[in-house]
């Protein structure tokens, strides 16, 4: 719509020829060939979906997803963006601080009294000092937190050090008791040796036991 109203031209606009049968529908007070000064040029332009019409073809099976979006990264820009947030209040705050007293004191300057200037200076002495009160209890406050976190962390180091060495200690007992149990494994050098043990001293495990784990009947080898 835009593009053919820029081709508007106030004055009369030249039509292409049209064939002899439309020469006369023009209208009274048309020449052939022209058009009202406010008619556009004829321009063909592309006609737009309505909401009611479906979608082509080649995007009927189309699914539109949001952008994906990188997890840590998402986490890096929050995180910056908190901080940028913090320091801006921050900065608002002192700024707003500032303004507060200058105004106070031009307004305490313009009142021209002295009583009242006084005043307010002590009273800035003393909110001066209680700050520098609650600033050094605080400051010892975290002090004695950071030695508490200090000691506790001592405290977990020292234990897990404590368990590793047990479970070293069990492991190795572990490996010992292994070692000595693989003295009596049978092995492709001894193998000969104990078939003929074996052989030599059969043992015969077809018994029954009563309730108490006594052997009560055996039977006998053939």
């Amino acid at each position: 719509m835009l593009r053919a109203l820029r081709r508007c031209r106030p004055g009369p606009v030249p039509l292409p020829a049209l064939p002899p049968a439309l020469g006369p529908g023009l209208g009274p007070g048309l020449g052939p060939g022209l058009c009202p000064a406010w008619a556009p040029r004829a321009v063909p332009v592309r006609g737009r979906k309505t909401r009611h019409d479906p979608p082509a073809k080649s995007k009927a099976g189309r699914v539109k997803l949001p952008p994906p979006v990188d997890p840590e990264e998402l986490l890096v820009v929050l995180e910056r963006y908190r901080q940028h947030r913090l320091v801006l209040s921050a900065l608002r705050a002192e700024f707003r601080a500032e303004v507060l007293q200058r105004q106070r004191e031009e307004r305490l300057a313009a009142g021209g009294s002295a009583e009242e200037l006084e005043e307010h200076r002590r009273l800035m002495a003393w909110n001066e000092e209680q700050n520098a009160r609650q600033r050094a209890r605080r400051e010892e406050r975290l002090r004695k937190e950071e030695e508490e976190q200090k000691r506790r962390k001592l405290e977990i180091a020292e234990k897990q050090a404590r368990k590793m060495e047990a479970f070293l200690e069990e492991k190795e007992k572990e490996v010992l008791q292994l070692q000595e149990e693989a003295k009596n494994f049978i092995t492709p050098e001894n193998l000969e040796a104990r078939i003929e043990e074996c052989l030599d001293n059969p043992r015969n495990y077809n018994f029954a036991i009563d309730k108490d784990g006594r052997i009560v009947k055996r039977t006998v080898l053939s």
